[in-house]
């Protein structure tokens, strides 16, 4: 919102010599945000006057064109010329080279001196040209930075200026005023106003101000008004479309006619392009009250004007010269021949103001702020009318805007008021608010006085009343503030009038036994440890296409559909579901690091994924009027997907070196179980891995990770899968050889983990280890041995460790021999060999008996 100060003076006792950094350093105490400054005289300066053509003599060129050679007066006949500069003539009468023609001897027209700098840098001096010596320059409205018009010179006269000689022409245009920019918050809206910022600065500086719409003076209704019908019977929003509309008709208006000044000036200044007298008439008005104003032609209107919904099939040609397919939610204005505008946004063509407008009837409408705030949004369309009709306008302004209008058609564009007056529709205003005066100390932490709090409540414009019994304040808003509605809003109120900066600044202290959850602890330990381990985190869009959701997260190829939930508005159509796996995402970045010459890499993710359950999203989305139901929120619930947490790694290339000149060693699908693990062991949890199958992942190289023996109901469940991509997948996602990856359900693994971890003691005294080779059936998974041997020794066993593996040679076929390094220690006493020995023979029992192993 930009203040013109020359316009806000008028109803407020800002300095005469202000700057626009003054005004907003005053409105900042208030809460309205500081944006910009705009001065026109940052652009224009210099000796810019008005002056009298004396002379214009055309003269051909041998170029085809034909300039004029001007005599121009700048001082008043007989008076003495006061400016200095080289090039500025003692006589007051200068001799310019024009190429315009659109301006005779006698007019008054805005000369520029030498000296004079114009916006784009353009510095006037005296310079020789076509023959003669040119002293100045005769401006154009573009040259002087009032608009695009270039055709020709500006002639005061047609802005109906009739200045005196030698007067400076940066004053008589207001290009020596200036704007201060503030920015608004969506709640409020009236601040988008002369008005309503006037009413902000009374409360920032404790001063008298002036309403603009008390001066107005509004008539009464009559009978013979253009008739006007409220046909929004059945409100889509909870409220009715519009709730008061005013028709004004003015009779004999010269749209011709120029717009003063001092009226173009402060449009431009506020931001607004000047068009035409009755537009800008109509955005004048707006700015200085807020309220938003539509002109129609009224000779083209065709019987009475009717506020309704859209029908189905209903187009309408709007301002901007688009055809718009409206929809059904769409709040018209509509005639006999259909749509003539969107209500509170845009009007349509067919009734637009012309040249040939003789007759302007005028509307003003308070509607309501969601069926508008909709309708920009499904056209795409926003206008400076939107923009308050959607944050909530003073429902008692259509009246006293009217009538402004009224007035200025009238006085500038030579109108006649009809005396036809339409008001239809009885506008709802703000509730009455109950309100402790107690609450505004309790939310803020400083002492207000009950008189206090009245007394700001009054100055903002509401009425007060009480306090009852209960002690207790019926708080009535003001019309210009929809926004407040509960008692917390006037406490806000209270503390931006009395001043923010007598809240304390104090740190809340925070109770106890707040701060992250368990969960949330041990996700970040989980976190921290992978990073400590060197892999590196990155993040990725939760965006896939369906190709790769059914690859990663189904394990089994099959014909049907894998459940994903798909986007109504996708960023790129090949990324149009949400993930099911975080693999996809994680190895795009793999392969884009690896294209970039990074050959060795070890990355890991965590984050949500996506999961459809029997019920995906609910059948009716409630609007935004009225406060849905238990039921419709359970149904809400319902259609949530499962958004269980993920963790997933890749690996690719070889370790870091461990020194120098050696290389690492090539990682495979052990380092990705090996992820699996450490993830587990960080939270107290031991995985089980056995040999699994997927088909994005090697037949032959695939771990399937389960939750341990020991957790129950849970046990045996699958929640990741770890190993060597599919030959096939690394080819066609142009990925390494090799490349490792591992995904687990993070959620699950955190559910069964124990609430609390105990270390293990340490022992003091030495280990002792013992080898042992099995030959078992080659079926046989490694871990599965390793767990009876595990379970056969015993509670000195401190660790199993698998070393070699060998088939071939004195091997029979279908066998295979497993090598596993046990290691024993006791935490009291050194153990002796025959402990050892025992131990180690009752693990390879228990593995005789259970598998058939025998000793190689």
């Amino acid at each position: 919102m930009r203040i013109p100060l020359s316009w806000i003076r008028e109803y407020t006792s800002f300095d005469v010599d202000g700057t626009a950094e003054d005004l907003m350093a005053r409105l900042v105490r208030v809460g309205l945000e500081e944006e910009d400054v705009h001065r026109p005289s940052d652009e224009i300066s210099g000796p810019v006057v008005v002056g009298e053509v004396l002379e214009k003599t055309p003269e051909p060129q041998s170029n085809g064109k034909t300039i004029n050679w001007c005599r121009v007066r700048v001082v008043p006949e007989g008076q003495p010329q006061t400016l200095t500069h080289e090039g500025i003539e003692p006589d007051g009468v200068q001799g310019v080279v024009c190429g315009a023609h659109n301006f005779d001897v006698g007019d008054r027209v805005v000369v520029t001196l030498p000296g004079a700098v114009l916006p784009g840098d353009f510095r006037i001096s005296v310079r020789k040209t076509y023959g003669h010596v040119s002293a100045g320059m005769i401006a154009s409205t573009k040259e002087l930075g009032l608009g695009e018009d270039h055709d020709g010179i500006l002639v005061l006269s047609t802005l109906g200026l009739d200045p005196e000689i030698g007067t400076d022409a940066l004053e008589l245009l207001g290009l020596t005023d200036e704007a201060a920019e503030i920015n608004v918050t969506p709640d409020r809206g009236y601040a988008f106003s002369m008005r309503g910022v006037a009413r902000e600065y009374g409360h920032a500086t404790g001063t008298e101000v002036v309403d603009p719409a008390a001066q107005i003076v509004v008539p009464e209704a009559t009978a013979s008004g253009h008739e006007v019908r409220l046909e929004d019977e059945a409100p889509i929003y909870g409220t009715a479309g519009c709730d008061r509309f005013v028709a004004r008709r003015v009779t004999g208006v010269d749209v011709t006619a120029p717009t003063p000044p001092w009226m173009a000036s402060r449009l431009r200044l506020a931001g607004m392009r000047p068009i035409s007298l009755p537009v800008d008439i109509s955005n004048y008005v707006m700015w200085e009250l807020g309220q938003p104003l539509h002109f129609y032609d009224a000779e083209q209107l065709r019987g009475p004007v009717r506020v309704r919904r859209a029908a189905a099939g209903e187009t309408l040609t709007t301002l901007d010269d688009k055809a718009r397919e409206l929809d059904a939610e769409d709040l018209v204005i509509a005639d006999d021949r259909g749509a003539i505008g969107l209500a509170g946004v845009m009007g349509g063509g067919e009734t637009e103001v012309g040249k040939a407008t003789t007759s302007v009837l005028i509307e003003a409408a308070h509607f309501d702020p969601i069926s508008i705030g909709r309708t920009r949004r499904r056209h795409k369309l926003p206008s400076e009318a939107s923009k308050r009709n959607e944050r909530g306008v003073d429902p008692l302004l259509p009246d006293v805007a009217a009538q402004r209008a009224v007035e200025l058609l009238v006085e500038l564009a030579a109108g006649t008021d009809s005396g036809e007056t339409t008001a239809v529709g009885d506008p709802a205003l703000p509730p009455v608010v109950s309100f402790d005066p107690t609450l505004a100390q309790r939310l803020t932490g400083v002492e207000y006085t009950e008189e206090q709090v009245v007394e700001t409540l009054r100055a903002i414009g509401a009425t007060v009343v009480g306090p009852d019994a209960a002690g207790r304040l019926d708080v009535t808003p003001p019309s210009w503030r929809p926004d407040l509605t509960i008692a917390e809003d006037l406490v806000e109120e209270i503390a931006r009038l009395v001043g923010y900066d007598r809240i304390p600044a104090r740190l809340p202290q925070a109770p106890a036994g707040r701060g992250l959850t368990a969960d949330q602890r041990r996700r970040r330990q989980v976190l921290d440890g992978l990073a400590a381990a060197g892999l590196t985190e990155t993040l990725s869009y939760p965006f896939l296409s369906e190709e790769a959701n059914t690859l990663f997260g189904r394990a089994e190829q099959s014909a049907e559909p894998w459940p994903m939930l798909r986007l109504v508005n996708p960023i790129a159509a090949q990324h149009a579901t949400l993930r099911t796996s975080l693999l996809p995402g994680l190895l795009d970045t793999l392969r884009r690091n690896v294209s970039r010459g990074f050959a060795d890499l070890a990355l890991y993710e965590a984050g949500a994924v996506f999961l459809p359950g029997q019920q995906v999203g609910s059948a009716e989305i409630p609007g935004l009027g009225v406060h849905p139901g238990e039921e419709v929120l359970a149904d809400l619930v319902a259609g949530i997907p499962d958004q269980p947490w993920h963790v997933a790694a890749t690996l690719c290339g070889a370790e870091p070196a461990t020194e120098v000149g050696s290389s690492g060693r090539r990682r495979d699908w052990a380092d990705a179980i090996e992820v699996a693990r450490d993830v587990a062991e960080r939270v107290g949890l031991e995985l089980e891995v056995v040999q699994g199958a997927h088909q994005a992942f090697h037949p032959g190289r695939t771990a399937e990770l389960r939750l341990p023996a020991a957790d129950g109901a849970a046990a045996g469940t699958r929640i990741g899968v770890a190993g060597e991509l599919h030959p096939k997948v690394v080819e066609a996602w142009d990925l390494p050889e090799r490349t490792a990856a591992v995904e687990l359900d993070l959620s699950a693994v955190l559910a069964a983990a124990p609430e609390q971890v105990t270390a293990a003691e340490l022992s003091t005294f030495p280990q002792t280890t013992q080898d042992v080779s099995l030959i078992v059936d080659a079926g046989l998974p490694a871990g599965e041995l390793r767990a009876t041997l595990a379970e056969g020794a015993g509670a000195l066993l401190e660790d199993v460790e698998l070393f070699d593996v060998y088939a071939g040679e004195g091997i029979e076929d279908g066998r295979k021999s497993l090598a596993f390094a046990l290691r024993f220690r006791a935490s009291d006493r050194t153990l002796t060999a025959d402990e050892a020995s025992e131990a180690r023979g009752h693990a390879v029992a228990l593995a005789e008996r259970r598998h058939g192993a025998t000793q190689r």
